[in-house]
């Protein structure tokens, strides 16, 4: 296969490319991404001095070719590990001591849209940002894609899919493509649940006395799912000031998804001072806030039909294909795919 196309520039489809890229040096890939970023929700932005990943947190080391493919493979000048660890608090905001193994907790300094930009950077793959693809073809057995202007890009011998499964199977249920595995990975797809997030970054020009980066609510009953200092990366907050990064957690994000964004940062920040024992965190100097609304998927997809899409050079990649809502997962599930497509496995 040489002509790939690719429609969503997550860390899955970075990895798949990279991986086509280096076994069939002819490959012509060329990848769709609707957004001006690079990454999906392993997503940075800075603003002054600060630099902040307000999606995924940081990239764990639990899979060996993602660590090989991050510390090894590519250049990793500017990766940092973060060293303090993470704790959990309960419904009432009671905090107490986690389980935080020896795993590495990585950013970088430039933040986690690195991993993207990094892997798409050792390849020749064209990508075409801010173009949303709305139309999927199947022309005799190649692919073809239509994005909102009416541009149609294409043929392409193999074609994968990395948006979150709800718009995936948004775009399959509308593809031309008449084929008996189409009904079944449609359901399949579709079928993945999803959470939604609604994230608050919360600027302090003051440091905070506390022993842990990060705080996770196990019992997901509280309005925050988890905390992080941002402080605690090196290269993303200047010396004696706090960066907190707030994510609500799926019935409160849902719940106030469209209120204003500015009473659901006031009410997260109280949240915060509330969980972390200081009420000047009450009163940020600088906020900024995200909404995700297909966050992390929350369970598993039936993999069946998406092998027997394959064989008609239709790939799904994704954290939601690989089944586990983390970086790694989708890196490692890309890596995957890379070489399905590239061996034509």
């Amino acid at each position: 296969m040489t002509h790939i196309g690719i429609v969503g520039a997550g860390a899955g489809a970075a990895a798949a490319a990279f991986t086509v890229d280096g076994a069939v040096p002819d490959a012509d890939v060329t990848v769709f991404e609707k957004s001006g970023g690079l990454c999906g929700r392993a997503a940075t932005r800075r603003h002054g001095d600060l630099t902040y990943d307000y999606g995924a947190n940081y990239l764990k080391s639990d899979d060996e070719r993602v660590v090989d493919l991050i510390t090894e493979t590519v250049d990793d000048e500017g990766l940092v590990d973060i060293s303090q660890p993470i704790h959990v608090f309960d419904a009432d905001g009671a905090v107490s001591p986690g389980r935080d193994g020896d795993e590495h907790k990585w950013s970088y300094r430039r933040g986690l849209t690195q991993i993207a930009k990094r892997l798409f950077g050792e390849t020749d793959a064209t990508v075409h940002r801010r173009t949303r693809i709305e139309t999927l073809r199947r022309a005799g057995d190649r692919w073809e894609v239509d994005d909102a202007d009416g541009a149609t890009y294409g043929p392409f011998d193999a074609l994968l899919l990395n948006p979150p499964a709800p718009q995936t199977a948004d775009l399959l249920r509308s593809a031309e493509w008449e084929s008996p595995v189409r009904e079944a990975l449609v359901d399949a797809v579709g079928d993945v649940p999803y959470r939604t997030i609604w994230t608050a970054v919360l600027h302090y020009p003051f440091a905070l006395d506390v022993p842990y980066y990060g705080l996770v609510n196990t019992d997901k009953a509280h309005p925050v799912g988890w905390l992080s200092r941002e402080e605690c990366k090196p290269g993303h907050v200047p010396d004696g000031e706090s960066l907190l990064v707030v994510q609500a957690n799926h019935e409160w994000s849902v719940d106030r998804y469209d209120a204003d964004p500015a009473e659901n940062v006031a009410a997260l920040a109280g949240h915060a001072a509330d969980i972390v024992g200081d009420e000047r965190l009450t009163d940020p100097a600088w906020t900024d806030h995200q909404g995700w609304r297909y966050a992390q998927p929350e369970g598993g997809v039936d993999r069946g039909p998406i092998d027997s899409a394959r064989r008609e050079g239709l790939y799904l990649l994704g954290d939601w294909v690989a089944g586990e809502a983390r970086l790694h997962a989708a890196l490692a599930n890309g890596l995957d795919v890379g070489e399905r497509v590239a061996y034509g496995i």
